[in-house]
């Protein structure tokens, strides 16, 4: 860039051989005196160095972006957007009803059920065994017999088959003392995480009961949704609302094994915009709407367009306006129910616009107005001086 300089101020002015580089072009002393003798020098020196810093300032804006492995690119990366998933679909009744266990299924044995095995007349063989995760007890005589998903009919034929390798006609009598591997795994946002265990296929009302799905550390959790995990090909989510709010259809029996999970409260939550005392995000309660999310923001305040109150609902990509008279009506048609996500904003009114300007203006217009009364005074001041003396 010094070259190009100096070659610029050579085309400029031949004769100003005095000036040879960039440095003693601005730190020399001759510099003053050069612009006083020869103004079109002194021009096309500003000119040059207006349009070197153009240009450098142009190569900094489009500066490449940062190497891969660079320091550079490692803060680069640091920064990333919030990456929202896709809500999960509800499953409806008649999806819960394919899904629901029978009333009074067939029990199946499994790991950690004790099993109580009698033999008339045969003590040695008889006693408590207790169902090993690998689906085995240990019965004398015959050994290891595999029970694991066999109904106890099923088990004691087997049993009993077994016996008869030493025994002639042996009556043989299983049954289940403790139904231990009848569980149902609670996971999530609940006050006891882990396998609740039943004695008989419980509901998923019995299951959230049992779990305490009501955390008392946190006394503003709601129960929105939950998903419940059937093996490694089955999630459904589960609309906790409507059980809540009595709908019985909802309220599915449960299946041994199933897993349940609660989500946090706080990830289901709507928004309050605008001209309202307090705006920020509330948690969605089963039977929130429009009117429960104002009250919580305060309700709209003197600067809102109270007439204008928009409703956007991201998951459908839809907006309603109401009005908040509507909202107040009687009637409540206008009352929607919320969902997760929706935003509720309300703007200000124009002259809310209008009194922002003006608070904007006012501290120049004191300004003016001291300017023009002290003004008014010095000139007074000095007519009354001059009338004295006169």
């Amino acid at each position: 860039m010094a070259a190009s300089l100096h070659a610029a101020l050579h085309r400029a002015d031949p004769g100003a051989s005095t000036v040879h580089t960039f440095d003693t072009l601005i730190f020399s002393a001759p510099i003053a005196s050069v612009a006083m003798q020869a103004p079109s020098l002194f021009q096309a020196l500003r000119r040059t160095l207006c349009l070197s810093l153009i240009g450098l300032l142009a190569g900094c804006a489009s500066a490449p972006a940062p190497l891969p492995g660079t320091p550079e690119a490692a803060n680069a990366l640091r920064f990333k957007p919030v990456e929202h998933t896709a809500a999960a679909n509800l499953a409806s009744r008649e999806d819960l009803a394919l899904l629901e266990e029978l009333v009074n299924p067939v029990y199946q044995l499994g790991g950690g059920d004790v099993l109580k095995l009698d033999v008339f007349a045969r003590p040695e063989v008889s006693g408590t065994h207790t169902v090993g995760p690998d689906g085995i007890i240990t019965v004398p005589l015959i050994g290891n017999v595999f029970v694991n998903e066999l109904t106890r009919d099923d088990a004691r034929t087997l049993i009993r088959q077994r016996l008869q390798e030493f025994f002639s006609q042996p009556s043989v009598t299983l049954a289940v003392d403790q139904y231990t591997s009848n569980q149902v795994t609670v996971l999530g946002r609940v006050e006891r995480a882990g396998a609740q265990k039943f004695t008989h296929p419980p509901t998923l009302a019995e299951v959230l009961a049992s779990a305490g799905a009501m955390p008392l550390l946190d006394k503003q959790a709601t129960l929105t949704r939950c998903a419940i995990m059937r093996g490694r090909d089955k999630l459904i989510w589960v609309d906790l609302k409507s059980l809540l709010n009595g709908d019985p259809s909802y309220n599915m029996r449960m299946k041994k094994g199933d897993i349940v999970f609660i989500p946090d409260s706080s990830d289901t939550s709507v928004y309050v915009l605008g001209a309202v005392p307090k705006p920020g995000s509330y948690r969605l309660t089963p039977r929130m709407t429009v009117l429960d999310a104002l009250a919580q923001a305060g309700g709209p305040n003197e600067d809102a367009a109270a007439q204008q109150i928009a409703v956007y609902r991201a998951g459908a990509q839809q907006m309603r306006v109401i009005a908040f008279s509507e909202l107040m009506d009687v009637s409540r048609s206008a009352n929607y129910a919320l969902e997760d996500g929706d935003v509720v904003f309300i703007p200000k009114s124009n002259v809310a616009e209008l009194g922002y300007l003006m608070r904007q203006l006012s501290p120049g217009i004191s300004v003016l107005t001291f300017g023009l009364t002290v003004k008014n005074l010095t000139a007074s001041g000095a007519a009354t001086a001059s009338a004295s003396v006169k």
